[in-house]
């Protein structure tokens, strides 16, 4: 055999095996198709597929009002908008979260209780240093503004 030859081998079984693999991976979806079509199509998200919202749990219902916390924070932003504190409504939804926890006390799993429980514990900790960051901030504008 000349060096310039090259040998190719063909792993038969990988084949045989990436073939079945595409297999399951089309009945898979063919099911997931069939399940999806038939969802009534409130459930079905813009695209047909089901696929829009998560499921509703615990977990969810804390990062919807934590999400919210945060926006009044001005920790996270809309879109083109820019971040916007609004302490207020920041507070509203952290004492809401303070409130969903008194009332499930004893009736949550460990690990909700410390979803739960790491979430509040964070945004007040934002809370308080956001707030007097904006505290003094509003001092140092009103002295400024004593000055001219």
């Amino acid at each position: 055999m000349a060096d310039d030859e090259k040998k190719i081998i063909v792993d038969e079984d990988w084949k045989k095996q990436a073939q079945k693999e595409k297999e399951i991976l089309a009945e898979k979806e063919k099911a997931l198709e069939k399940e999806e079509s038939q969802q009534p199509e409130s459930e079905q998200s813009s695209d047909g597929h089901g696929r829009g919202l998560p499921a509703a749990d615990f977990a969810g219902l804390v990062n919807m009002f934590a999400t919210q916390a945060m926006l009044g924070l001005g920790l996270l932003e809309i879109k083109g908008q820019g971040p916007q504190m609004n302490l207020e409504m920041a507070k509203y939804n952290i004492d809401t979260l303070g409130v969903l926890e008194e009332k499930t006390k004893g009736n949550l799993t460990e690990q909700e209780e410390n979803v739960l429980r790491a979430t509040l514990a964070d945004l007040r900790m934002a809370y308080v240093k956001i707030s007097e960051m904006a505290a003094k901030q509003a001092a140092a504008q009103q002295g400024e503004q004593k000055k001219d």
